[in-house]
């Protein structure tokens, strides 16, 4: 088949969850947006990752809820129904079916592009599909959003097993009897909690002293607590030399004189920016490594001003909401910086060329709040762990704000001592911690430890977000009785 080439003001490589979001706000201004997918469209949250992870964890979690409470507590007679968990798993992920995702897509006008894209030169790239290569040049902007993979360890054997990684644990149709999990940070924990909840004899093998680094230190202790109830075995200062699988099972040498022999080993140890096969080299820039950018999510290493990087492939962010708050920035970027109505005549409308251009030239002028700047990937990110208890934080740690050379103040609050949390369940148990700057005296760093404290997350994102002073805070009355009056206590501490 002899080469095709078209052309389009933007095109998006990848289209998953933040790929989507660029390509529709980019597109808003009348710009011709092309989205390349070679997988399935709306990528690993919709099917690997965020949805069907959270799908697992979720009829744990409602049973440990109800047995919490006296009064449900006897009508739960029986464990977790694994085949019901994975059906409804099943039917979250649509069945790995993209077809709502594709229609989504033609519906906004995006064009979708099936394959694998390469670049070739400057806002020139190769698209390979099923049906040949297409020769796709970008007017304006190219934007990679392609996410990223599961990073497996240098460990001999382990490759050749092979193992699991997240999106083998998510997908799993079986519950392995034995299962070993490499890594303890956020997929690591949530999957132990998964399959402990389902039945397996799980070990968590963790090289470090503690699980959640990215969190408080007293984050990890309470879930490394939690995971020992849920019989799961945590090895701290554990490292795997070696892997192999035999009859019996695969055995996984720890160093410690005697192997660990699992069905099956999940490897959770972190992921890189899938960049390795774009042509990256073509533009200068390292295959296989993030793409460098500014608050504007453009490139920096790529002169022209044309090429922009968003969601785990820029490094900046690696959750889905961060990642979509960052699509939409780039695209009303583009959006604003390419708007092909500002040299355009006068509108039928009334408006005016003039008119057209103050979108572009109000990106030009962006301030750090603005919503052409993704300022908040500086210190205001929030992430949730929706193991047992649940771990939400935003902002910086206690750590890290003392490394930023903030002169801090930390408030804390047990939050069984709140009065929702008795009427929530007779054994709630749980930690609210605020991370001040005491020379402003406004919140940058808020973290929640215990049931649903999720839901008490976006107020603590308002709060760091804002920078709204203590004082003011003071007069954000919580409703009684929820667990969110821990934000009076936590201000009372503080001597309010």
């Amino acid at each position: 088949m002899a080469e095709q080439a078209q052309e389009f003001d933007v095109v998006v490589i990848g289209g998953g969850a933040v790929g989507e979001n660029v390509a529709d706000r980019a597109g808003r201004t009348g710009l011709s947006v092309a989205l390349v997918e070679h997988a399935l469209v709306g990528g690993e949250c919709s099917y690997w990752a965020c949805m069907p992870s959270k799908a697992l964890l979720r009829p744990g979690a409602a049973l440990a809820a109800a047995r919490g409470v006296p009064g449900a507590a006897a009508a739960v007679t029986g464990d977790v129904d694994v085949a019901a968990a994975f059906a409804r798993r099943d039917e979250i992920t649509h069945h790995w079916d993209d077809s709502s995702q594709v229609d989504w897509v033609q519906s906004t006008g995006i064009s979708l592009l099936r394959g694998h894209a390469r670049f070739t030169a400057p806002r020139e790239l190769t698209v390979e599909g099923d049906d040949g290569e297409v020769r796709v040049t970008a007017r304006h902007a190219v934007v990679v959003a392609t996410g990223s993979a599961a990073v497996l360890p240098p460990v001999d054997g382990l490759a050749e097993l092979p193992p699991w990684t997240s999106r083998e644990a998510t997908s799993a149709q079986q519950v392995p009897a034995r299962l070993a999990v490499l890594g303890g940070g956020v997929v690591g924990v949530e999957m132990a909690t998964a399959f402990a909840d389902f039945g397996s004899a799980v070990t968590l093998v963790v090289r470090g002293d503690r699980l959640l680094t990215g969190a408080e230190p007293f984050a990890g202790e309470a879930v490394a607590a939690s995971l020992a109830r849920l019989g799961v075995s945590v090895l701290f200062g554990a490292e795997t030399r070696s892997a192999r699988r035999e009859a019996d099972g695969v055995h996984l040498d720890l160093g410690s004189g005697a192997d660990l022999v699992v069905d099956e080993v999940l490897v959770a140890t972190g992921r890189r920016p899938r960049t390795a096969e774009l042509g990256l080299e073509t533009l200068g820039l390292e295959p296989g490594k993030a793409v460098a950018v500014d608050d504007a999510l453009q490139a920096t290493g790529v002169d022209g001003g044309w090429l922009f990087a968003v969601g785990d492939v820029s490094g900046r962010t690696a959750t889905t909401h961060q990642g979509k708050y960052d699509a939409r920035v780039v695209g009303d970027v583009i959006a604003a910086r390419f708007d092909p109505r500002s040299s355009a005549a006068d509108s039928p409308d009334g408006a005016t060329s003039g008119d057209r251009a103050l979108a572009a030239a109000d990106e030009r002028a962006a301030g750090p709040w603005s919503r052409y700047r993704a300022t908040a990937d500086l210190g205001s990110v929030p992430q949730v762990v929706f193991s047992r208890p649940e771990v939400a934080w935003v902002g910086l740690t206690e750590a890290a704000a003392r490394t930023k050379g903030i002169d801090v103040r930390v408030l804390g609050y047990d939050l069984e001592n709140v009065a929702g949390a008795s009427v929530f369940a007779a054994d709630y148990a749980g930690h609210a911690q605020l991370v001040v700057d005491d020379a402003r005296g406004v919140v940058v760093g808020a973290t929640f430890v215990g049931p649903e404290v999720a839901e008490l997350l976006h107020a603590a994102t308002i709060a760091v977000v804002g920078e709204v002073p203590l004082d003011r805070l003071w007069h954000a009355v919580p409703s009684y009785p929820t667990v969110s009056e821990v934000w009076l206590r936590l201000l009372e501490t503080a001597g309010l």
